[in-house]
């Protein structure tokens, strides 16, 4: 949280773990599920599931599974049913999940920034958002992120999508699809998170706007960490043991890029069986910022329009882990 929210939680989770190191016998036999993507966006989990570094933390009767998901409503799901105790998700589902679950499902840090970009078929007379009048705008999934952005956009330039009687077609598109429709002309432009973002680009689309000027020059959450409060509550020293480790490698991640990516695009080759050229996620980790701070405006911003769209029918109360 920006400004007082990372203070706040590593006291937080400092006092709560306070006395119980070596591990409390609390700790003993458990089981810990953490939630990820196969994202670039989600480099923390894929880093450390790669090289093992929360076994290091954890004792050697905590055991760890870990659970790809290719969607955040999959993840909100399976956190509700207590698949998952803590999890790298998006901020949009993040904000659903603390709402449905009535505050039992709360944001523990941040994990990436920004991340995303708006770009345009070559082909396409766009150069800034004002073209998109009666344009097709593609998104990854319609409440997602990037479609909330989206929408701020269009709002912020006097536009709107066609089904709220505007004139920009917006189409929720898979994001390994979006090359190909943009080259059969279906679509004009797309919002998309890397690492499509820099492989758009490396298929001949052009940036409309950067990284940094789609929202909030760029001090925007796309992944943040969620942990579900009983966990955090019967196991203290577990969620504080793996808050410690992400902060590490988020630090990794910002301080020796080159290396971390390397580790990164390994695991997501062992996971998916496919790697990225390395000159893409070159670029696309030049998009993302790193941080375990959250902007508590831009998360508010994601409320809103939310609960504007009819994502989620209440805002949140409590959303930040707080003890």
């Amino acid at each position: 949280m920006k400004n007082k929210g990372r203070l706040s939680i590593g006291i937080t989770l400092a006092a709560l773990a306070l006395g119980l190191a070596p591990m409390s016998a609390a700790a003993k036999d458990t089981e810990v599920n953490i939630g990820y993507f196969n994202n670039v966006t989600h480099a923390q989990a894929l880093y450390m599931k790669a090289t093992g570094s929360l076994e290091e933390a954890f004792p050697d009767d905590v055991k760890i599974n870990w659970t790809a998901f290719n969607a955040g409503p999959a993840e909100v799901e399976a956190l509700f049913a207590e698949d998952i105790d803590i999890g790298y998700i998006g901020p949009v589902p993040a904000i659903t999940a603390n709402v449905r679950s009535e505050g039992d499902v709360t944001v523990l840090c941040g994990a990436a920034q920004a991340g995303a970009i708006l770009v345009k078929s070559a082909d396409a007379e766009i150069s800034s958002v004002g073209d998109l009048d009666g344009k097709t705008v593609a998104i990854p999934q319609l409440g997602n992120t990037q479609h909330l952005c989206l929408l701020k956009l269009l709002t912020d330039n006097d536009l709107a999508p066609v089904d709220q009687g505007g004139t920009v077609t917006v189409a929720a598109v898979e994001n390994a699809d979006v090359l190909n429709m943009m080259d059969q002309g279906n679509i004009d432009a797309a919002l998309v998170p890397e690492p499509w973002g820099a492989t758009l680009l490396a298929g001949g689309a052009e940036v409309v706007l950067d990284y940094d000027e789609v929202y909030r020059d760029g001090d925007y959450p796309v992944t943040v960490v969620v942990v579900r409060n009983e966990f955090l509550e019967e196991h203290p020293d577990i969620v504080n043991a793996f808050y410690e480790t992400h902060l590490a490698t988020t630090e990794l991640l910002s301080e020796n890029a080159e290396e971390a990516a390397s580790v990164v695009n390994d695991e997501l080759n062992e996971a998916t069986g496919k790697s990225l050229d390395p000159s893409i996620l070159t670029d696309a980790f030049g998009r993302i910022i790193f941080s375990d701070e959250v902007s508590e405006d831009a998360m508010q911003d994601f409320a809103d329009i939310s609960l504007e769209q009819g994502f989620i029918l209440e805002s949140y109360e409590n959303l930040f882990t707080e003890r």
